[in-house]
């Protein structure tokens, strides 16, 4: 078990700062589903626009992806790159600042639009000291490699995607705008989902699916075009973007899908390369969100081949819980269990009886929960498309159902 994360105690983090990243992120999903819920008769006829929406969208996609993401890295990152957090302390206040701005900026975007810049501003704030927490210990990293690359240009999308957003709340509090309004909103959407989250969650993919699956003796060189071919596809779309070009368009989405693709194919053979040959099920949803992410990037680049930009709405919706969240929570369903095992039992093994990794989450409970989430998240996208308010609700219900069992797996680990 001490194989999956090293732990020399050069490198461990304080057990409470990702956790504290974590718990607020299971929270944070639940209002945000219940709030899709309450929305449902907007949604369904596409109005996504509105402020409850708003309100949910950013809950979810920075309450609970953009905080996950934040702590599973001040965890991973020392693990990944053998070198420790420049400063826990540093650690906490960003935590408690980030935190703060996820809460008035949904708020501001649910009843009182004229606060969003300012608050925009205040969760600025707690990502400057996330940046400023991640350059410093990257920066301590003996050698860089590939996974470095990935999570700097994460990072960098990161930052372009907070800097468009701050610009878009500028727009609601001032009316006066700095840039066009639909190039910001799409170059937000593009940095926020594809950069970001895309680039970290496969660059820590190269780590944690070998840790995993046990597999050895497999090669990295894919990884450079991968890595080439996606961030290309940014550049490209950015750029289409920037110019109205449908060509520029189809050929950005293009090159996300081949350097998706390619990854996809990647993962694949480091696989073939694993000692561990029946794997954990709640981790096959992780590699099943990839399934899901390489289908919806080709269903993007075949609407922009046939210029069908109306249906990006729910490309992108299922693009943030198929692949994203599903991602994060395939994960966190192995990460959770092993940080609080080696936390509270890894220094008594031969001196007490201890619980095993594998009783510390019920992993029957882990698959219904993920069953239930996957198949809730079909309903959904189905009443999208054919505008069906009832699947909606019953679908949408499902989520919010799978969010209080997520939420109360993580804390019933934290009992034992």
């Amino acid at each position: 078990m001490t194989t999956m994360f090293p732990t020399q105690q050069t490198y461990e983090t304080n057990i409470r700062l990702p956790f504290s990243f974590i718990l607020f992120g299971t929270m944070a999903f639940f209002t945000s589903q219940a709030i899709l819920l309450y929305s449902g008769s907007s949604i369904v006829h596409g109005a996504f626009r509105i402020p409850s929406v708003w309100a949910a969208v950013h809950l979810a996609v920075l309450g609970w992806g953009l905080m996950v993401a934040m702590g599973a890295m001040y965890q991973l990152v020392p693990v990944a790159f053998l070198t420790p957090i420049w400063s826990e302390t540093l650690g906490f206040v960003q935590f408690f600042v980030t935190a703060l701005g996820v809460l008035a900026l949904s708020t501001s975007f649910a009843w009182k639009m004229d606060f969003v810049f300012f608050a925009g501003l205040f969760l600025t704030l707690g990502f400057v000291l996330f940046f400023l927490q991640m350059a410093m210990t990257l920066k301590k990293q003996p050698t860089k490699n590939i996974l470095t690359l990935f999570v700097s240009t994460a990072l960098i999308c990161l930052f372009l995607t907070i800097a468009l957003g701050v610009t878009l709340a500028f727009h609601f509090f001032s009316n006066v705008k700095v840039a066009d309004h639909l190039l910001t909103l799409k170059t937000h959407l593009l940095f926020g989902l594809a950069g970001w989250f895309t680039l970290l969650i496969i660059g820590f993919s190269y780590k944690m699916v070998p840790m995993f699956s046990l597999a050895h003796g497999f090669s990295m060189t894919l990884a450079r075009y991968v890595y080439i071919f996606y961030v290309g596809g940014l550049a490209v779309t950015f750029g289409s973007f920037l110019t109205n070009s449908s060509a520029l368009f189809v050929s950005g989405m293009g090159l996300l899908l081949l350097g998706f693709a390619l990854f996809s194919y990647h993962i694949v053979t480091i696989l073939r390369k694993r000692v561990k040959k029946k794997l954990d099920r709640p981790f096959l949803f992780a590699l099943l969100a990839i399934a899901i992410a390489l289908c919806l990037h080709g269903t993007a680049f075949l609407f922009a081949i046939i210029g069908n930009t109306d249906s990006f709405g729910v490309i992108i919706y299922s693009y943030l819980f198929g692949w994203i969240i599903l991602s994060i929570v395939g994960y966190l369903y192995k990460i959770v269990p092993f940080l609080w095992w080696t936390h509270r039992y890894s220094q008594k093994i031969g001196k007490e009886n201890v619980p095993t990794l594998k009783q510390m989450m019920n992993e029957k409970w882990t698959v219904f929960s993920c069953v239930l989430f996957f198949t809730s998240f079909v309903g959904v996208i189905t009443a999208l498309a054919i505008s069906s308010l009832p699947l909606f609700y019953f679908s949408q219900s499902g989520i919010v159902l799978f969010s209080l069992l997520f939420t109360g797996s993580i804390i019933s680990v934290l009992l034992k």
